[in-house]
């Protein structure tokens, strides 16, 4: 039987009860949650212990010998020490793997936390040393996907709770950069106290993001091709470039059309069939896409990839000059008018 995955909620549940691994390997593209561990091994010490214990490294400063000769060292005066080697993921492979010889034999008494902030972890024997002897945490960044569900638990775990709309306004505002995305929820459970739902309403109070002119309304607006709100919410971007970047518009007009081919060809054409072929989130949801497939054929549908598959060239100044807003504005209206005329 496989062990149970290595997560974050995993390590901080085993770190809460004291239940220490003398080895932690943290590495992987999201830095949110290595910078949280960090801070949680900081504290297992108390206060008067740290001033003897805690040590705090960083790899392009020492060698590894060093690092190991500190590891083998005794405690004063506390039942272990905490050694934390940081930006390991800046020195060579090579030299970071030579901690595989401690890894492999670790001292008792020692807690060695190795963070790759950023970057996955090289070294063959010293990761199959921290597999066998202590414990590996890849912390990978969030898709498009799981970020919702990972984003609803933490304003859950604020006492807050959250509409879907809010909760889609706030992934395409900030995007899944977890850092950027906690701090703008703290925003909101200081203004909004426990308790509170976020609402639409509230991010656009709290957070500046037009609740009415945004990549969800421009789709919304998109699938039931409704001009007049496309080409207002347009220029509204168009107006605050800074706030609404079109690479963003774009990448999410892309996914929308993307998944309503993946609907037409779905086996299973039901509503749950095709919330199950596309991941939908809600309920609420499959509404969008039921109203475009109203609007627009399959032949209509790969036109528009196409098509933006060539903004996005021509965004970039392949075969174009223009600006990016005007070349946005041809792209809304040649989704709008697609004919479908494909040829195979």
């Amino acid at each position: 039987m496989a062990a149970p995955a290595v997560t974050y909620d995993s390590i901080c549940r085993q770190l809460a009860a004291k239940q220490f691994a003398p080895v932690y390997l943290l590495h992987g593209d999201e830095g949110y949650y290595i910078d949280e561990l960090v801070r949680r091994f900081e504290n297992i010490l108390s206060e008067e212990e740290r001033e003897f214990n805690l040590h705090v490294l960083y790899a392009p400063e020492v060698e590894p010998g060093a690092v190991m000769d500190l590891c083998m060292q005794y405690p004063m005066m506390a039942d272990r020490q905490v050694v934390i080697l940081k930006e390991a993921q800046s020195v060579p492979a090579d030299r970071i793997n030579k901690l595989h010889r401690y890894v492999a034999s670790p001292a008792e008494t020692t807690i060695l936390v190795i963070c790759c902030r950023g970057a996955q972890a090289r070294g063959k024997e010293l990761l199959a040393a921290v597999r066998a002897k202590g414990v590996n945490f890849e912390s990978k960044k969030l898709s498009d996907y799981n970020a919702p569900a990972v984003i609803g638990a933490f304003i859950k775990a604020k006492g807050l709770k959250a509409d879907p709309k809010a909760l889609d306004m706030l992934i395409d505002y900030v995007g899944t950069d977890l850092s950027r995305l906690y701090n703008e929820i703290d925003k909101l459970m200081t203004a909004l106290g426990a308790g509170a739902t976020v609402t639409a309403e509230a991010v656009e109070r709290n957070i500046g993001m037009s609740k009415d002119y945004n990549n969800f309304e421009l789709v919304d607006a998109l699938a039931v091709k409704d001009s007049g709100k496309v080409f207002r919410i347009a220029d509204y971007f168009r107006s605050n470039p800074k706030n609404n970047p079109l690479v963003v518009s774009a990448s999410t007009i892309f996914s929308f059309f993307a998944d309503l081919l993946a609907a037409y060809y779905c086996a299973d054409k039901s509503d749950n069939g095709i919330m199950a072929e596309l991941k939908l989130r809600w309920p609420g949801q499959i509404k969008r896409y039921r109203a475009a497939m109203q609007r627009y054929n399959a032949f209509q549908v790969i036109e528009i990839i196409a098509a933006i598959r060539r903004y996005d060239a021509m965004s970039k100044g392949v075969g174009s000059r223009q600006s990016d807003h005007n070349l946005f504005h041809d792209l809304l209206f040649h989704i709008l008018t697609a004919p479908g005329n494909i040829k195979f």
